[in-house]
């Protein structure tokens, strides 16, 4: 019984550590988290600064930056009991987005159905397949009953 109490003292320090950064039970600071935000937003602006602009579109070229930025926000929140992500930071990680990325268009592909001439074949061929590898089956078992009767 003694050790189960003298293990206790020395799991809230552990569970302290572990959840330094957890949010608290008195609830979300949300004017706190407006106020500690920014200061992430000039960091990253800070670092993107060193990125040429024509590449801010390219995230391979900043993806370090942005995690820095990302895990920012979330230890910011954290701090004032906030959960993360939250409205209020989704809210200003969009106007981040606004003001380096909104010039990036995605290039999507418009997928669009092969023509007739090569859609027919890539159907019809694995149906005939299918129809004649059944019947091969059903054929070979019926030969193979015969052949081991006898008759």
């Amino acid at each position: 019984m003694e050790t189960g109490a003298r293990r206790r003292p020395q799991l809230l320090p552990l569970l302290l550590l572990l959840c330094g950064g957890c949010p608290r039970a008195g609830g979300c600071n949300e004017t706190g988290m407006l106020e500690r935000l920014p200061l992430c937003g000039k960091a990253f602006a800070d670092m993107m600064g060193k990125v040429d602009v024509w590449k801010w579109c390219n995230l391979s070229e900043f993806i370090v930056y942005y995690e820095s930025f990302t895990n920012c926000t979330e230890m910011e929140a954290n701090i004032v009991g906030c959960y993360w992500p939250n409205p209020l930071a989704q809210g200003f990680i969009t106007s981040i987005h606004r003001q380096f990325f909104s010039n990036c268009t995605m290039d999507r592909v418009r997928l669009e159905d092969p023509p007739d001439e090569i859609l027919i074949p890539l159907i019809i061929i694995p149906v005939v397949l299918t129809v004649a590898m059944a019947g091969l089956v059903v054929w070979r078992s019926k030969r193979t009953d015969t052949l081991l009767c006898g008759n």
